[in-house]
């Protein structure tokens, strides 16, 4: 399983957000610089997050992003499901858990695919933004 680079630099851009929002609005060109990300690629995935409702920004002189609540009450998960879209690492089993295989297959591998799946989003879900900063 790999997650893509919006996942990496979505955390990498939250955990630097996190650890300044709570002084001042963060400047996405100063993340970006920061970070050695892309702006363009930034205002993409801050889009997102504010849809997302993670995130807020103002506009202005003293504008900027902040966190939209506080670090300790936003999950990896949620984060990562506001960059990627629903997590399901598995073509036959979904989001939810549910076994989903095209051919009815009996392989047993769908039993150890859903622990997995669920050992992994269980991870996710319960390591917050305040941990990783």
């Amino acid at each position: 399983m790999k997650f893509s680079t919006k996942t990496t630099y979505g955390l990498r851009a939250m955990i630097n957000l996190s650890r300044k929002s709570a002084v001042d609005n963060i400047s996405l060109p100063e993340i970006a610089r920061e970070e050695n990300i892309s702006l363009k690629y930034l205002e993409r995935l801050f889009s997102k997050l504010k849809k997302s409702g993670l995130v807020i920004s103002e506009k202005g002189m003293s504008g900027g992003y902040k966190l939209a609540k506080n670090s300790k009450d936003i999950n990896v998960f949620e984060i990562i499901t506001a960059l990627e879209g629903a997590l399901s690492p598995f073509h036959c089993v979904d989001e939810k858990g549910k076994i989903k295989c095209s051919s009815k297959c009996s392989c047993g591998a769908t039993s150890v695919l859903l622990k997995v799946q669920q050992a992994v989003n269980s991870t996710l879900k319960k390591t917050k933004l305040s941990d990783l900063t």
